[in-house]
């Protein structure tokens, strides 16, 4: 019998330029307009998704590399998403959605009562994908923290935020019209937080919703974002390694955080983000990843325009067949980010670690993403059977072309096997996420 997973999409342009770059530009949606985005939206509510998590950045990084950024739409210009969601929210009847919230420039009483709002107004379907990126700093008058301290940043923040959600009793609403009497202030808890990053005062002036709090989503796969998700997180957003024995050994990484804090396993999924590319015959793959073999240098510039952006480094004017010094970085660039990119081995050309990056491999294999939709479910088979894997997020524009490019055939494929649900759990996303 299969084991039922999760699946969710990531939205990792984020709200911005949907399709620049593609072929499918020319379908003409105004991505800065909601219908675009309702249309996807209500595409993955029709199959089974659980949610949406929102990418966003808020800045456009070193005032010297804006080009970098803006060049090719990779890192700019982008609107929020929180208040995108409530649009999705309107098309939609049981998607969550959650957009990205940053801990070190939104105040918590703030997002606290932001969050408490749409909540109510989704019906129980919104969450919070909380992240700690520290170059957004200055726009509000802040300095930037190192990577440990930003994560404890996030834990004070995300602590406060839920002791805002509680303030209010469960009885606190009376709601009596005959007596005229609405809310007992007795049962409403005020409080002073003085902490080492923020000063806060409760209680908080909105209602909690009956069902519970938002969902809180954390990406990070450093040994502090991993504790992290084990501690305070409902969904932790993880790479997908290709091995069952990998991803057995990344989930336990995240319990054993979880089992300190005196959680249970129950209390937190695990969800893997990929992206896969399903094609239509073994024979389509298998020509695919030749043809991506030997990429030439108008693919290699492509890569190399993509990771300039997110280095906030002009790859494209550097030699490419010379090791990349790590120095070449500014310290305001993500050490993962860096290590994305150069790997373990710092003999490497540019050539070479571009070359690697442009490689596609079968999922049939294990060796990359490319394959059918039942060799694609075999491997959600496998990993669901074999490393008790909670589910996916695939990872593209929410565009209605990405959306049925991935899913058209998984889905009847996945369903058939008896992996992705037909049915939703009851209340919210909290409750699709920890109905099985």
């Amino acid at each position: 019998m299969a084991r039922l997973q999760h699946f969710g999409w990531f939205f990792s342009r984020g709200f911005g330029p949907q399709g620049w770059g593609h072929p499918y530009l020319d379908w003409d949606y105004r991505w800065t307009r909601p219908e675009l985005y309702q249309q996807a939206a209500r595409e993955l509510d029709q199959a089974g998704l659980d949610l949406v998590v929102m990418e966003d950045a808020v800045s456009l990084g070193n005032d010297d590399t804006l080009g970098l950024r803006v060049r090719s739409a990779y890192g700019g210009p982008k609107h929020d998403p929180l208040l995108l969601a409530p649009y999705l929210f309107a098309a939609t009847t049981n998607l969550g959605l959650v957009p990205t919230v940053n801990a070190g420039i939104t105040p918590p009483y703030l997002a606290a009562r932001q969050a408490a709002t749409l909540q109510h107004l989704s019906g129980d379907r919104f969450g919070l994908n909380l992240v700690t990126d520290v170059g957004s700093a200055r726009h509000v008058g802040r300095e930037p923290l190192p990577h440990a301290a930003a994560y404890d940043r996030a834990e004070e923040w995300i602590d406060v935020v839920r002791r805002l959600w509680h303030s209010w009793d469960e009885d606190a609403l009376v709601a009596d019209a005959a007596s005229g009497h609405y809310a007992d202030g007795d049962r409403i808890r005020p409080f002073r937080h003085e902490g080492e990053h923020f000063r806060v005062a409760g209680p908080l002036n909105a209602l909690p919703h009956p069902d519970g709090d938002p969902v809180v989503v954390s990406p990070g796969g450093s040994p502090r974002g991993l504790a992290f998700a084990g501690t305070r997180s409902d969904v932790q957003l993880a790479l997908a390694p290709l091995e069952a024995g990998r991803v057995r050994e990344y989930r336990e990484q995240v319990l054993d955080a979880a089992a300190l804090a005196g959680r249970k396993a129950a209390d937190l999924r695990v969800l893997f983000v990929v992206e896969p590319e399903i094609v239509s015959s073994r024979e389509e793959a298998d020509r695919v990843v030749a043809v991506s073999r030997d990429p030439g240098e108008d693919v290699l510039h492509q890569v190399a325009l993509g990771f300039s952006s997110d280095l906030e480094t002009d790859l494209t004017a550097l030699p490419l067949d010379v090791p990349v010094d790590p120095a070449t970085f500014g310290d305001h660039v993500s050490r993962g980010t860096i290590r994305g990119l150069l790997g373990d081995d710092p003999s490497d050309t540019l050539r070479q670690l571009l070359t690697r990056k442009a490689r596609k491999g079968r999922i049939s294999e294990r060796a990359g993403f490319v394959g059918t939709a039942e060799e694609f479910a075999d491997f959600v088979e496998e990993l669901g059977e074999d490393a008790e894997n909670d589910g996916f997020l695939f990872s593209g524009d929410l565009h209605p072309v990405t959306v049925h490019r991935v899913l058209d055939e998984l889905v009847p494929v996945l369903r058939r096997r008896g992996v992705l649900r037909r049915e939703f759990g009851g209340g919210g996303l909290r409750g699709n996420l920890f109905d099985f």
